[in-house]
């Protein structure tokens, strides 16, 4: 279980605690008897990690935005499979399933979503594996649709699942931030398959995997929900 708001004596504590198990004398790692020792540690650290992240995130700070000449052309597209496999979705049938802590869970359509107040920005994207692409990204900032369908903003995360099998999740906070949207239009035009059609999450805030594509269900919820990546050992905080 994830927990957020440390104080500072907290993450001090727990730090030293950390210290010390990395300098235990005659430690060994790969010791017979002792084979997840390092798995533990590792993942002790990464939850670490994210609750430093967590601790020092301030939903009022904005990610940097840029200038339309310096929109990356031509795109650069990430996916954990080739782009030739990028789902193709009908977005005449499409729905997005509401699950967990959210009064009204009448899926909605894509129509309704382009119904809504929609905002535009010109971000950055920055993968795990190092590299960066800035993009135009428009649609539904996402603390707009939660409160629009009643959704527990008390809750502490918020899942996604998408068409292709992937599935992340992002702490509460995170989802309230003001660059946080349901996108639905990239470089002025409507998502195509590879980009995420016909919804994707874009939060500048945090590392492109993040950035679930191709959305088909969305839910609040008070339990870890994990994700793809996250499961295999990533960072699950992964601020940017």
């Amino acid at each position: 279980m994830k927990s957020f708001g440390l104080d500072r004596r907290k993450l001090l504590g727990r730090a030293l605690a950390l210290g010390a198990l990395g300098s235990l004398s005659g430690c060994d790692f790969d010791h017979p008897n002792h084979p997840d020792l390092a798995d533990r540690f590792l993942r002790a650290m990464s939850d670490w990690n994210d609750e430093v992240q967590a601790a020092l995130f301030d939903p009022r700070t904005l990610a940097p935005t840029f200038k339309p000449s310096q929109i990356t052309r031509p795109p650069r597209f990430n996916a954990f499979y080739d782009i030739s496999q990028a789902p193709q979705v009908d977005a005449a049938t499409w729905r997005l399933a509401l699950t967990g802590r959210i009064g009204d869970k009448r899926p909605w359509r894509i129509g309704q979503l382009r119904a809504m107040p929609r905002e535009s920005q010109i971000t950055r994207l920055i993968c795990v594996e190092g590299w960066r692409v800035v993009g135009q990204w428009s649609g539904v900032p996402l603390h707009h649709f939660l409160r629009k369908v009643n959704a527990d903003l008390r809750a502490r995360y918020v899942s996604i699942h998408c068409a292709d099998g992937y599935f992340s999740s992002i702490d509460m906070a995170s989802a309230l931030h003001p660059q946080t949207i349901l996108a639905l239009d990239f470089l002025g035009a409507p998502l195509t398959a590879p980009f995420g059609a016909p919804l994707r999450l874009r939060i500048p805030t945090k590392l492109g995997f993040k950035n679930p594509k191709s959305i088909v269900a969305l839910g609040v919820t008070n339990t870890y929900p994990g994700g793809y990546w996250e499961n295999q050992g990533y960072n699950w905080f992964s601020g940017s």
